[in-house]
């Protein structure tokens, strides 16, 4: 299992995309800041049906979208 996969399972049940979420939201799903391994973990989402379309560093956002 991915340290991402409560992250992921999240996003899924959202029935609103795109779907963006700041990085304190994340943390409180995961219980853990989001780091430099989110851009490796991020190609998991497609197996829960999504993209992780944009991260933004200066705005502390995730953007998603349903592939």
């Amino acid at each position: 299992m991915s340290k991402y996969q409560p992250l992921w399972e999240y996003v899924a049940n959202k029935n609103a995309y795109p779907l963006k979420l700041n990085f304190d939201e994340i943390f409180s799903i995961l219980g853990f800041p989001i780091d430099h391994s989110f851009l490796t973990y991020k190609k998991e989402a497609a197996d829960f049906g999504f993209a992780v379309i944009k991260i933004s560093m200066k705005g502390k956002t995730v953007l998603f979208d349903r592939l």
